[in-house]
């Protein structure tokens, strides 16, 4: 995945967080539902920031970004601790 598509399927995620939220405040949406869903979208978000870093760091240290491979969402998660 190019940095291109990475920042696109960021944007999408977001559309789709909003667009949640804005389902629950007009009542269409339950809020377990939404919750779950807002988990979801929100690892998913971490993993394309990690993966975008990561590509740009290969990048800046002259290596091939392409090299460059989403990790699990537990590490992606839980990387700070």
């Amino acid at each position: 995945m190019r940095d291109n598509e990475i920042l696109s399927r960021i944007s999408e995620l977001v559309d789709e967080e909003r667009g949640l939220r804005e389902r629950l405040r007009a009542g269409e949406l339950p809020s377990d539902e939404e919750n779950a869903r807002v988990r979801e979208l929100e690892t998913a978000l971490d993993q394309c920031w990690d993966l975008l870093r990561q590509r740009r760091a290969r990048r800046s240290a002259g290596e091939d970004p392409d090299d460059a491979a989403v990790r699990p969402a537990g590490e992606v998660e839980n990387y700070r601790q």
